[in-house]
């Protein structure tokens, strides 16, 4: 009885010192895609992740009925830093559903336009709206509703100090009046959240990352086998102290027993292949804050082995001693000479192999898809040198002859051909999140080697110039290239072989796979070159090149490309491939396939589209 009294009280006292309007609320997730299209159009910074800010501490002064209710609730506020920009997730400031939703939208145009840092607060998000709004006047009915309607729902200030009383009056001028206000008093408390405006950056304590050791070497990858991602924001961090779990004692209430919210003991700082990522992964989603500490033990009490790379018996048979690449650091915009070693390899116990007996109908329907792309071959008439005589030239000139003087013309035919000029270089993602399952019987690379041999028979069908190749990478320093199919060799038994033996390899390291590519490409004589890349996924490995360090080399390397005359477009199964590849390749030199199943019967008819013009 005494808890079902105490929970009713707790929902009607927290309801009535609540200020939002909950009945209008709008979440985060049903405007994502409208707030991302908007920030982007407007100048926002292309490769940044728009998503939910986690709430963070916010010190105001409460409200009698909020100190009953001991209200503590973190607030979300709109921020970004160099990697994203975070709004809040959920927005319930005005009693309309439509305010809340022009809310969002206000502030991804704000974003989109602010650069660097505050240097103060108030008087910089004054002068940022008054930019927008003299950049794009058809805004300003926009904020004026809103920012009226800001005013009209602040909390009663009266009985307020004189100091937060002037605070809250220039805050309210500001927001009516922007750029009205160039002094705001200094008070003990922080204003009620101004929704209006952007926050300064989170910062995470830097020590949370520099006392790890080197930076290259610790960032894990993102694991692509996962089929669903984790919708939730980002938390915050702090750091403690580790004990060492030896001394002490134990002191143990059943009614104070610790709760997710109070203390996890996760070790993250060393690899341990047992763990249960599902069951970490829901644990960090229900905790608020992540207290970090560094283990301190004795490195000669550790045995590591590096388990990335097979043994040498069971490894692909690499080819020369490797090719050394640059590669693009965004943070200096320049390229650094011999980043990358890139390692040409054959795959292992490859031998001769016909092509699949299920492939066998489907590869038929393609070649005869084909055959309106073969060269046309056709007679010259009436030339003055070819291979035959042209008999009609030669009856008609005769005729003509015998009637009277007749100049001599061409009497013969020539047999010409229009040839298809162009060069194609087949790229293949084979990084680890091949090896997942598409459904109880295909895995991602199975699809991956159905597509590429239905591609070398539709194109050794019609007679085009092509090679293909795979690639997978570990770290800068082993980036492999898989050799299945070069320009000079034919399309035989040997090449299917090869490409029934590829395995998935680690991770993806596109942009070196794409500048040895071109390389390769751009030694071809054709007038016409296109690169077509296969992958399942964006940019990455397990050192800096998570995230977007990958996505800005990838960028780069693709751009070095275009400049040299070769066309490149990217055919990707990832869903969500909307997010980053649009900056890759444009908007027009990429597709999506929905249903990977279809892709080995897609891309013959991608490239059919990408060559008849």
């Amino acid at each position: 009885m005494e808890e079902w009294v105490g929970e009713i009280w707790h929902k009607y006292i927290t309801r009535k010192a609540s200020t939002d309007h909950k009945e209008a609320k709008v979440e985060f997730s049903e405007i994502s895609k409208s707030v991302g299209v908007v920030y982007r159009a407007l100048g926002g910074d292309a490769l940044k992740r728009v998503e939910p800010a986690s709430a963070r501490d916010y010190l105001v002064r409460k409200t009698f009925l909020q100190k009953i209710a001991a209200d503590n609730t973190p607030i979300s506020l709109a921020w970004q830093d160099e990697e994203s920009l975070r709004l809040p997730e959920s927005l319930a400031v005005f009693p309309s559903t439509e305010l809340n939703r022009d809310l969002y939208i206000w502030l991804a145009v704000l974003a989109a336009h602010h650069q660097g840092s505050f240097k103060h607060w108030a008087i910089d998000n004054q002068q940022l709206v008054v930019e927008v709004l003299e950049k794009f006047p058809s805004l300003r009915p926009r904020y004026q509703k809103l920012a009226k309607a800001f005013v009209e729902h602040r909390a009663d200030h009266s009985k307020r100090p004189a100091d937060e009383q002037s605070m809250e009056k220039a805050i309210c001028q500001a927001i009516i009046t922007p750029g009205s206000v160039t002094e705001f008093p200094v008070v003990n408390y922080a204003p009620q959240a101004v929704y209006l405006w952007l926050y300064p950056s989170a910062h995470v304590d830097p020590q949370l990352l520099s006392e790890y050791g080197d930076f290259e070497e610790t960032e894990g990858e993102e694991n692509k086998s996962n089929a669903k991602k984790s919708q939730s924001s980002r938390k915050k961090a702090e750091r403690v102290d580790a004990g060492d779990g030896k001394d002490g004692m134990m002191i143990f209430r059943l009614e104070s027993m610790f709760s997710w919210s109070e203390f996890v003991k996760l070790d993250r700082g060393t690899d341990d292949t047992d763990e249960d990522d599902e069951e970490n992964q829901r644990v960090i989603e229900d905790l608020d804050t992540i207290t970090l500490s560094q283990q301190q033990e004795q490195k000669s009490a550790r045995v590591k082995i590096d388990l990335d790379l097979p043994s040498a018996s069971e490894d692909d048979i690499p080819m020369g001693e490797g090719i050394k690449l640059p590669e693009w650091n965004y943070k200096i915009q320049s390229l650094e000479e011999d980043r990358c070693l890139l390692q040409p390899m054959l795959p292992k116990d490859s031998g001769p192999k016909k092509l699949p007996h299920k492939l066998q109908k489907t590869a038929k329907v393609i070649q005869a898809q084909f055959e309106q792309l073969r060269s046309v071959r056709y007679w010259l008439k009436a030339q003055p040198q070819g291979e035959e005589i042209d008999l009609s030239a030669w009856l008609d000139f005769h005729v003509e002859s015998k009637i009277s003087a007749t100049q001599e013309r061409g009497l013969f035919r020539s047999y010409r051909g229009n040839n298809r000029d162009i060069s194609s270089l087949l790229l293949a993602d084979l990084s680890m999140s091949t090896d997942s399952y598409l459904d109880d019987n295909n895995r991602v690379i199975d699809v991956v080697q159905d597509s590429m041999m239905l591609f070398g028979e539709a194109l050794n069908s019609v007679g085009d110039n092509f090679a293909m190749y795979g690639f997978s990478s570990v770290k800068r320093s082993n980036v492999r290239f898989t050799m299945l199919k070069n320009f000079n060799e034919a399309y035989t038994d040997h090449v299917r072989g090869r490409i029934q033996a590829i395995r998935p390899g680690f991770y993806t390291r596109m942009g070196a796979a794409i500048r040895q590519a071109t390389k390769v490409l751009s030694e071809q004589q054709n007038s016409q070159k296109l690169l077509l890349i296969l992958t399942d996924g964006k940019p990455n490995d397990i050192d800096h090149y998570e995230g977007r360090f990958g996505i800005e080399d990838t960028h780069q390397a693709i751009t070095e490309a275009i400049k040299l005359g070769i066309k490149p477009f990217c055919i990707t199964i990832d869903q969500e491939a909307e997010e980053y590849l649009p900056y890759l390749f444009g908007s027009d030199g990429y597709t999506v396939i929905l249903r990977p199943s279809q892709l080995p019967v897609r891309l013959p008819q991608l490239y059919h589209q990408l060559t008849s013009h």
